[in-house]
């Protein structure tokens, strides 16, 4: 067995020094307690923000329902124009029936005579 043989791995646990339990928990707090005030700053102007968000989302909302609204009304206001030019439409030609009318009679009369 030569040197290419043996295991990448072997020997590599007698190089690791060994390693302090209360050290790397002192390291962790001190990391920790450095970065977790930021942390907790940040996550709290997430959630204000998210709670700012939904209020802008619910006046959006009811912002669009007033232009629906407002539309809605556009084209009440429409159907009546368009209603009133049709109802003068009729009276016209009522009264032109009701002339035709008249000018038949008189001329019924007229042919009798």
């Amino acid at each position: 067995v030569g040197p290419s043989d043996a295991s990448p791995d072997e020997g590599v646990v007698e190089d690791l020094p060994l390693i302090d339990e209360k050290a790397v928990e002192q390291l962790t707090e001190g990391l920790i307690s450095h970065y977790l005030p930021d942390l907790q700053r940040s996550k709290s102007a997430l959630q204000e923000l998210t709670q700012n968000q939904v209020v802008l989302l619910e006046t959006l909302e009811q912002e669009i329902s007033k232009f629906k609204e407002c539309n809605s009304i556009l084209d009440i206001n429409a159907l009546f124009s368009e209603a009133k030019h049709y109802h003068n439409k009729l009276v016209n030609i009522r009264n032109e029936m009701m002339m035709l009318h008249e000018k038949t009679s008189k001329l019924k009369v007229s042919g009798r005579n």
